[in-house]
């Protein structure tokens, strides 16, 4: 599972909470997330930063559950993990026997992880904390390795608490994303690379209007 994905299957609430906490305690964060997901999509920050808050923080979970976000989206999580869940990083990293820097960020990871330390550690995490925040996490964790850790992948498998069910709001963000489109090709940038339709539609009636009036001086 991608870092994109991670985002598109968790609930609108965990995704909304992940940005209201970076707006409110990482701001250089929050600034940069929205400063990158706004130039993925050709749009200049101010478009965005002039929205309502709440429009803002639905604005950049839409867009980080988008494919081409998929970089920006894994390091929001990881950011997000390493200063809102320092805790659960350290007690996993420690039940599992994996030295860090004490802040839950560790360098050098095993090819794998033992399966009953494993078992053990995320047993005591989903009593402990909640449970999302936890499969968030195991998720992201896992992205750390090419195809995942064969004993995180099983005990997922294994596990329903970390698996993800069906996406939150799918046809809600697909709605929306298409509005959004359509509003800076008119409104922001008139943009340089692709032409759209409408625009060529218009040249051709100022062509039109232009051509008029020289007819009449003619006459």
């Amino acid at each position: 599972m991608k870092a994109y994905e991670i985002f598109k299957e968790s609930s609108d609430d965990l995704g909304i909470s992940i940005f209201q906490y970076l707006r409110d305690e990482q701001k250089e964060v929050y600034q940069a997330s929205l400063a990158s997901l706004t130039q993925n999509r050709r749009l200049r920050p101010v478009f965005i930063q002039r929205k309502p808050v709440a429009q803002q923080i639905v604005w950049l979970l839409k867009n980080v559950q988008l494919k081409g976000s998929n970089e920006i989206a894994e390091h929001v999580l990881q950011l997000w993990l390493m200063k809102a869940h320092q805790a659960v990083l350290v007690e996993f990293l420690d039940g599992n026997g994996i030295e860090h820097d004490g802040e839950g960020a560790a360098d050098d990871l095993p090819d794998d992880l033992d399966a009953k330390k494993l078992k053990t550690t995320v047993e005591k995490l989903l009593a402990d904390h909640d449970s999302e925040v936890i499969r968030a996490y195991l998720h992201t964790f896992n992205l750390q390795s090419l195809d995942g850790f064969d004993a995180l992948n099983a005990l997922i498998t294994e596990t329903p608490e970390l698996q993800f069910g069906e996406p939150t709001a799918a046809p809600a963000v697909a709605e929306e994303t298409e509005t959004e489109e359509e509003v800076p090709a008119t409104e922001e940038e008139k943009s340089k690379d692709e032409p759209a339709p409408k625009k060529k539609a218009a040249s051709k009636k100022k062509a039109a209007k232009k051509k008029a009036p020289a007819k009449d001086k003619d006459e």
